[in-house]
């Protein structure tokens, strides 16, 4: 078997605007390891896997990557007006040149005696070609493919649909299977799992835990992290920059918080020392000033001993200071709090009894309920395979969208309303101005965006057309907590967040007031719900 190649990039610098995004970033990545990357967003996952991809250059720095490399973007890199059966044909000609090759081959070595001069070296390129073809187990690759496409969802889709006429998540998962049927030397992904369900998501990792060579991936899945990755790199701040942890999530959780902790003691202690060497320093400096006199209990053999007292305490001034100088500029910086996400404390009185009842009601081809009853201070969490209606089910419930049956609400209710989709209007507008333009200005000093943990002070003055799609979910997040609503209705909150954001917006919706329904096919956050669970089913008509 041929040797797979690894992944090298070294000391790489890349700054966007006026922010250097990557300040010396280096990363071996070997056959057989898959390394998650982790960090809040802004921290440059995604732009580390552009460098790495090739698709960006760096400042600084250089990238040895194998020459069969995929690259999953976030968003679809084929043309709109391609079929399925386009994608499906490019992901496999590496395959089937494979098998043209070895039966031209193989002509040639029946037509050419063992005798030619040609001979030894046509077997030589025989075995060369037939290693590959085995390294991509190219004969396999049609029922692979179907194999392929059945566990993404995508196994009844005709194969000569556009991808113009395919949803943005079939689009993203027919990506993502056109790269496992290349099974690339090096794969690396961004948030692949964002529009998977559960069995996709499951047939994903067994997919990516398959692969002989290298995985690199960005993703916020805690749940697909925990059982894919070999190595996570925490691209958040940290001492020393960049750390790189062996194991899986939840080893990396384990290691984390040790880590602040460490991190957060060392910084208390060095603080504690250093006001101490101020103190000492002050304190001594004040007690041998030049006219200073002799205290009562001192008079007794002032004159005798006084040059030498005050010889040796401005000695020991003097070490203070030397002290004291030297540990400011080797002192530790101080950890980065992290964003946590605060409710405020709502102005109305808090309601009982039940807030909308559904019965019976149907969005035809969409979403098909019972029976559906939220109660104030419910926690309700609505889960179902993509299709299922979950999205439909809270715009129903938000009163946004007409139905069949009968919908009855608390009059007066108060709901907000948080998409998949976040656009605001006003691209042009910094993150602050946006925020005081949709709540008002006395709400806004009310209720100061940067007291909600959401986003970085940094962050408050950029154009909301300059944020990550994370932070506009973050934003939009702020926004219905900022004057928290009666009801909450959240689809898909934990995409585009970082995993200790998610963390973070789980505890804080325990605490939360008013009722929360939630949807989402999280797995990390759905086998720690603390609430009731609705679970629906794609039988709409």
């Amino acid at each position: 078997m041929s040797v797979q190649p690894a992944l090298l990039a070294h000391d790489l610098v890349r700054t966007l605007g006026t922010r250097r995004v990557l300040d010396g970033v280096s990363l071996t990545a070997s056959p057989g390891h898959r390394i998650g990357l982790i960090g809040e967003n802004g921290v440059g996952k995604s732009t580390l896997l552009g460098l790495l991809a090739g698709v960006d250059q760096p400042d600084s720095g250089s990238v040895v990557r194998p020459a069969d490399l995929g690259h999953l973007h976030q968003e679809m890199p084929y043309d709109a007006a391609s079929t399925i059966a386009d994608v499906l044909d490019d992901a496999l000609r590496e395959a089937r040149d494979d098998l043209a090759r070895l039966d031209h081959l193989a002509e040639r070595l029946a037509d050419t005696p063992e005798s030619h001069p040609d001979h030894t070296g046509l077997l030589q390129e025989y075995g060369r070609q037939l290693e590959q073809a085995q390294e991509r187990d190219s004969w396999d690759a049609d029922r692979r493919a179907a194999i392929v496409l059945g566990g993404l969802g995508l196994g009844e889709v005709p194969h000569g649909r556009t991808l113009g006429s395919l949803s943005g998540g079939q689009r993203g998962r027919l990506a993502l299977a056109a790269l496992l049927l290349r099974r690339p030397t090096a794969l690396l992904l961004d948030e692949p799992t964002n529009h998977l369900d559960d069995g996709a998501a499951a047939f994903l990792e067994e997919q990516v835990r398959g692969l002989p060579g290298v995985v690199v991936v960005a993703s916020h899945d805690r749940a697909f992290l925990d059982a894919v990755c070999t190595d996570l790199i925490d691209l958040d701040p940290a001492p020393e920059g960049p750390v790189r942890y062996g194991g899986n999530y939840s080893a990396y959780l384990t290691e984390k918080q040790a880590e602040r902790e460490r991190w957060e003691r060392r910084y208390a202690e060095e603080q504690e020392e250093l006001a101490a060497l101020r103190h000492s320093a002050g304190v001594t400096a004040h007690r041998v000033a030049p006219d200073r006199g002799p205290r009562d209990n001192e008079k007794m053999g002032y004159g005798h001993r006084s040059g030498r007292v005050q010889s040796q305490v401005s000695r020991r001034v003097r070490n203070a200071a030397r002290r004291l100088g030297e540990r400011e500029r080797t002192q530790v910086a101080e950890p980065p709090q992290p964003l946590r996400l605060r409710y405020p404390v709502r102005a109305d009185e808090p309601v009982e009894g039940t807030l909308v009842s559904l019965r019976d009601v149907r969005v035809p081809g969409r979403l098909a309920v019972r029976r559906v009853d939220v109660a104030a201070a419910e926690r309700l969490l609505v889960t179902g395979d993509n299709g299922a209606g979950k999205s439909t089910l809270l715009a129903v419930l938000a009163g946004r969208l007409g139905s069949d049956g009968e919908v009855r609400r608390r009059p007066g209710l108060t709901v907000g309303l948080l998409r998949q989709d976040t656009v605001f209007d006003r691209p042009e507008r910094t993150v602050r101005e946006t925020y005081e333009g949709s709540l008002g200005a006395e709400r806004a000093e009310a209720v100061p965006l940067s007291t909600l943990g959401l986003l970085h002070e940094a962050d408050l003055d950029k154009p909301v057309g300059h944020l990550s799609v994370g932070q506009r979910r973050r934003l939009a997040l702020a926004l219905l907590v900022a004057r928290p609503p009666q009801l909450l209705l959240l689809d898909e909150p934990t995409n585009h967040l970082s995993p200790r954001l998610c963390d973070e917006l789980e505890e804080a919706l325990g605490t939360g007031p008013g009722a929360i329904v939630l949807a989402s096919h999280d797995r990390w956050l759905r086998k720690r719900w603390p609430g009731r669970e609705l679970r629906l089913t794609s039988d709409a008509s």
